[in-house]
């Protein structure tokens, strides 16, 4: 994987609604948010959901699917203004915020691309 800015730019190039991109990788947190988006969230909340919530919901649901439904590769979760993609990587996690209007499942593609190279 690339490093966090980079990696971050090139999250946003995935698509026009993506939102905002989080990395957590070996311990450190970086945050990236497009301009100008509508319903934003606090910063210190976005800091705290990538902190402890993320990396929890990731634990849970990848301990289950280790039990007997093949793993996980990601979780979506749709909050009122937005969706927010996750999945684990070698070093953290990456979250990704979606528009309403965009499609998680598609976006979900190329954030794996990404992260495998």
């Amino acid at each position: 994987m690339s490093d966090g800015k980079e990696l971050s730019k090139r999250i946003f190039a995935i698509s026009e609604d993506v939102r905002y991109v989080a990395i957590y990788a070996n311990n450190e947190l970086s945050l990236h948010e497009k301009e100008g988006i509508a319903n934003k969230s606090e910063s210190e909340s976005d800091k705290y959901e990538e902190l402890i919530v993320n990396p929890t919901i990731l634990k849970i649901a990848a301990q289950r699917g280790e039990i007997d439904c093949g793993g996980l590769d990601f979780v979506v979760i749709k909050y009122g203004s937005f969706f927010l993609l996750t999945m684990a990587t070698a070093s953290g996690h990456v979250s990704v915020g979606i528009e309403n209007e965009g499609n998680p499942l598609e976006i979900e593609a190329g954030v794996r691309r990404l992260i495998k190279e």
